[in-house]
């Protein structure tokens, strides 16, 4: 989320409840540091041979029960159990059978005073909503063949094409030919189409060629009542209730608390099966409620900053922060994405303003999921929408990626750079002809490291290089926040002469740009058929009728589709777009001396990187006029030129003194 996202949040009442303070004048932040902590697996919730067990993480609590219930709302305890004090600030209880098909709650008392009942920090399963903690069999949840089931393997992170998409964006559309819309179960429906005879859903992502899907959050949130889906409901979920607990809005039945996991599964299992990893949106920086999450309501005030004179502190824009260099705090983030990495097999997680966190605590989330599996890998937003007491050289921030290694950064700068700045509606980019941003692109190209070729004090967002390696790089010219690419081309390319084959032709270019360049891409679901969202810049909890896609424009842009296609099948056959260490970037990527402006030309030289190609050229002109370049002689193959790209080449050229169409790259290959 960017500022402007978050502050909507806020204005619009996106369900923060900023309730009194707990605690805030009695505990400051040293003492809740020093808190003991406990690092076993039987947090909160074990079922084995022996019974079911209850192991509560509470410190300050002076007593602390558990409540089991037969139904998830609304209805009278069965049956309450006082818990014992136990080891490292744990409170325990036990019941000495399989108490599957129950539901259960927490409840403390807190300086005297007992809090309102919380499913937990735990919950893996939930009622609606998120009430109450559910106890189920996890593997009764399996689909057919789950013990073999495996995302795709790469090698390195920016072997992936990522696609970020929204579960009803992607289905919700009358037009997608798509049963279950809004669903987990909408990616695993074959052979759907738009009317039209071309294909939507999971079809579609395989036809396109990305290797991962990056979904918004699928966490249980707080912004949707599970209770009446019968009432067209919309949001991003960017308000954590349950974190480790699938949304029960994206299943058929939320009512059943093993349905959402049993889906959501399916769903993961049917990509894989494609051949497509699943990326998760996490947001463990702060929590939708403040005093009223269940945080708050096992450990008062403990997994939170505080600013002195007691009150939240905001880094994240919606009421709070979570503290992740606090032992506790850091072990949950850990161990949970270790848990829907082991018990989903997520293939990669996406951090939201992931420099809320620490660096040593995004360090050993990295490491841990190597551990799990090597191919998954981590990326974030390495900003904060606030400050934050979490002093700045230990924030997990752009620049700072340095000291991450393993943990990949989205890059501000070839998006701002490449079309125009994100804030500013009007404002134009290298892209859609403005001049001045060529320095910035070339720091997008070279994927953010140290070049002797490109000028850091000319960028307008770094002043110097912040990836050791193109490894931890995410580039991208537009995601779910603000502005989508079309809107944004829409709002800026106004000349009364600019129409939307212009338009076209200027995404075709920025996406070569973000295709061809060192790093990871990353593109916004829709944009390969020129989706729109009707203008909207933060269009959170828009109905569907401005987030869906059109499932139609992709027969009326099939050009645009085409295009993509073969932009991501050129990525993934050919390696030199894919180089892991700057020594490489540096040695192999070699700029061309152009003296006009918004023209940038360069090769990739020496089969980069293993490619099968000697020389790649590459050039980009977004002015409006036809500009030339200079090629070495040689046989070479034309892949892209004048709006059109095909990935083996669909024309030969000697070489020489060559024409660039404007608002056009032209693409050039050689084999010697």
């Amino acid at each position: 989320m960017n500022n402007k996202t978050i502050a909507a949040l806020v204005m619009a009442g996106a369900s923060l409840v900023m309730s009194p303070l707990l605690q805030a004048s009695t505990v400051d932040d040293a003492t809740l540091s020093a808190l003991p902590s406990y690092s076993g697996s039987d947090l909160e919730l074990t079922v084995d041979n022996s019974g079911t067990h209850w192991r509560l993480w509470s410190p300050m609590a002076t007593q602390a029960r558990v409540l089991i219930y037969d139904n998830g709302l609304n209805t009278a305890a069965i049956d309450t159990l006082d818990m014992k004090r136990s080891e490292n600030g744990t409170w325990t209880a036990s019941k000495p059978e399989k108490l599957y098909g129950k539901y259960y709650t927490f409840q403390i008392e807190h300086n005297g005073k007992w809090l309102a009942e919380t499913p937990g920090v735990w919950a893996k399963a939930v009622s609606p909503n998120g009430a109450r903690a559910a106890i189920i069999d996890f593997n009764a949840t399996n689909p057919e063949g789950w013990a073999n089931d495996r995302g795709p393997k790469i090698n390195a992170i920016t072997d992936a094409v990522i696609y970020e998409m929204h579960h009803i964006d992607m289905s919700g559309h009358a037009n997608s030919g798509i049963v279950n819309k809004g669903k987990f179960l909408a990616l695993t429906e074959p052979s759907t189409t738009n009317g039209q005879g071309a294909s939507t859903g999971i079809d579609h992502l395989k036809e396109l060629g990305v290797t991962h899907v990056h979904i918004l959050p699928s966490f249980d949130y707080n912004s949707v009542d599970e209770t009446r889906l019968n009432v067209p409901q919309y949001n991003w979920g960017y308000d954590p209730v349950n974190y480790n607990a699938p949304e029960g809005s994206y299943s058929t039945n939320p009512n059943d608390p093993a349905t959402r996991v049993r889906e959501m599964k399916e769903m993961i299992k049917a990509l894989h099966d494609a051949g497509i990893g699943v990326i998760m949106d996490v947001v463990y920086n702060h929590t939708a409620e403040n005093d009223g999450s269940n945080f708050s309501k096992t450990a008062p005030g403990y997994y939170y900053r505080h600013r002195p004179d007691g009150s939240y502190s905001d880094a994240s824009g919606c009421g709070n922060e979570t503290a992740s260099e606090r032992t506790q705090m850091r072990d949950y983030i850990v161990n949970s994405v270790k848990y829907w990495a082991d018990e989903y097999h997520i293939d990669g997680f996406r951090f939201d303003l992931m420099a809320i966190h620490d660096i040593d605590t995004m360090n050993e989330v990295s490491k841990a999921l190597k551990e799990v599996r090597p191919e998954i890998f981590v990326y974030g937003e390495g900003w904060t929408a606030g400050d934050s007491p979490l002093p700045v050289e230990k924030r997990a921030l752009k620049d700072n990626a340095y000291m991450m290694p393993d943990v990949a950064v989205f890059s501000d700068d070839i998006r701002d750079a490449v079309k125009g700045h994100y804030s500013n509606a009007s404002d134009r980019g290298f892209a859609t002809g403005k001049a001045g941003n060529e320095e910035t692109v070339k720091i997008g190209i070279v994927g953010a490291t140290a070049h002797p070729q490109v000028d850091y004090s000319k960028g307008n967002n770094s002043k110097a290089p912040y990836a050791k390696n193109p490894t931890q790089v995410i580039n991208y010219v537009s995601c779910h926040d603000d502005l989508c690419l079309t809107d944004k081309l829409r709002k800026s390319m106004t000349e009364p002469s600019e129409t939307d084959t212009d338009r076209k032709r200027a995404a075709k270019l920025a996406q070569t740009i973000v295709f061809t360049s060192q790093g990871t891409p990353f593109m916004f679901a829709g944009e390969e058929i020129f989706r729109d969202k009707k203008g909207v810049h933060n269009s959170y909890k828009s109905p569907a009728e401005i987030n869906a896609i059109d499932w139609n424009l992709k027969t009326t842009n099939a050009d645009q589709f085409n295009y993509y296609k073969e932009l991501i099948k050129l990525r993934r056959s050919h390696p030199a777009f894919r180089m892991t260490k700057a020594e490489d970037v540096a040695r192999n990527l070699v700029f061309d001396k152009v003296k006009s402006p918004l023209l940038i030309s360069y090769s990739l030289k020496n089969n980069a990187n293993g490619d099968s190609w000697k020389e790649i050229k590459v050039v980009f002109n977004s002015s409006k006029e036809t500009q030339t370049v200079n090629v070495g002689n040689g046989d070479w193959k034309v892949i892209a030129r004048d709006g059109r790209l095909e990935a083996e080449g669909f024309d030969t050229t000697r070489g020489g003194r060559l024409e660039v169409a404007p608002t056009s790259a032209l693409i050039l290959a050689r084999e010697k």
